[in-house]
C-alpha cells in the first residue's frame, strides 16, 4: 500500500511541476493545485500508523495508544485543503480579469510569434 501512495504522490508532484512550467496561466494554476494535493497527501501519510485505529478511546478495556493514528496531520491537511481551495478560487478570478484586460492567458502577456 505504501508503494501505491508513494507513486501517487510522485505522479501528482511530477504532473504539477510539468504544468507549472507551461506558458499558460490556467495550466500554472492547475499545476499549483496538483502540487498542493501532493503535499497534503504527503503530510497525511506522515501521520499514518500501519494497522492504526481511529483515536477513539473504547469504553471497555485498555487500548494501546501507540496504535492510534496521529490526528495532528489530519487537522493540518484539512486546514491546508481549505486554504488551497480559497487560493485557487482567487487565482482563477485574477486569471479571468487578466484575460479580460489583455485578451490572452499567456504568462508573459503576449502570444508567441508563429
Amino acid at each position: 500500500m505504501e508503494i501505491v501512495v508513494a507513486l501517487g504522490i510522485a505522479v501528482l508532484t511530477a504532473s504539477g511541476v510539468w504544468l507549472v512550467l507551461r506558458p499558460r496561466t490556467f495550466q500554472v494554476i492547475v499545476g499549483l493545485s496538483l502540487l498542493s494535493y501532493a503535499v497534503n497527501l504527503f503530510i497525511f501519510v506522515m501521520g499514518w500508523v500501519r494497522g492504526g485505529v481511529a483515536p477513539i478511546v473504547a469504553t471497555m478495556g485498555a487500548t494501546d495508544p501507540s496504535r492510534f493514528a496521529d490526528p495532528l496531520p489530519q487537522a493540518l491537511v484539512l486546514t491546508a485543503i481549505v486554504i488551497a481551495f480559497a487560493t485557487t478560487a482567487l487565482l482563477l478570478v485574477v486569471l479571468l480579469a487578466a484575460r479580460g484586460l489583455t485578451g490572452t492567458d499567456h504568462v508573459d502577456g503576449q502570444e508567441p510569434e508563429r
